[in-house]
């Protein structure tokens, strides 16, 4: 937990980034009939039937410092989708970068491993060697500010029936340009010190 704050509370540096990279799910819902258009004094209508079309898997990237998120739409989020975000991140996001700080929750293929499946051993590690993987403790992913972002996109833009993949790139694709064109980020100031204070319950007692 020490580890995520004080990296929270760094300094920018160019040439060592650290963002913060979180994953959910989205459930789409086709209408079965047609919606009933807004009125005056009457919002639009949906009728209470539908149908459900699969489920989409959302990689979440958001670096507060620069006001930047970045959000991927996946059918699904395997090994190998996790090995590919991250190679994105090596080659296109950061590629000038030494170093590449990623903090993120314990999923099981949140793992370096996953990458060793997806690409030659070569290619694995090419990649890997530019990334730094930090990690929120267990029942701790409130420290993950990608976290609260995808709570943002689920209250803006998601709190709705979406029918396919397709239209939910689009709504993702505008909301990410309107909130990276106005650099929205997070105000955070929990701090080291008062984890230290509020939440000593979860540290271990000395022995005395």
């Amino acid at each position: 937990m020490e580890d995520v704050l004080d990296i929270y509370h760094s300094e920018y540096d160019q040439q060592n980034p650290w963002l913060c990279f979180d994953e959910s799910c989205q459930q789409l819902v086709k209408e079965t009939k047609e919606k009933i258009p807004a009125e005056p004094r009457e919002p639009e209508r949906y009728d209470y039937q539908y149908e459900r079309n699969g489920v989409a898997n959302m990689f979440m990237f958001f670096e507060p410092l620069q006001g930047w998120r970045h959000v991927e739409v996946t059918q699904q989020r395997t090994a190998s989708d996790y090995a590919h975000q991250m190679k994105y991140l090596v080659d296109e996001r950061y590629p000038d970068a030494q170093k590449i700080r990623v903090i993120q929750d314990n999923l099981n293929t949140h793992v370096k491993a996953s990458l060793y499946k997806a690409f030659e051993p070569e290619e694995a590690k090419r990649i890997l060697d530019k990334l730094e993987f930090h990690y929120t403790p267990k029942h701790g992913s409130w420290l993950n500010m990608a976290e609260i972002e995808l709570s943002v996109l689920n209250r803006q833009c998601l709190e709705r029936r979406i029918p396919d993949m397709d239209s939910l790139k689009q709504e993702i694709k505008a909301w990410e340009e309107n909130r990276n064109e106005k650099s929205n980020s997070v105000d955070w100031r929990f701090t080291t010190a008062d984890a230290r204070i509020k939440l000593k319950k979860l540290y271990p007692s000395i022995q005395t």
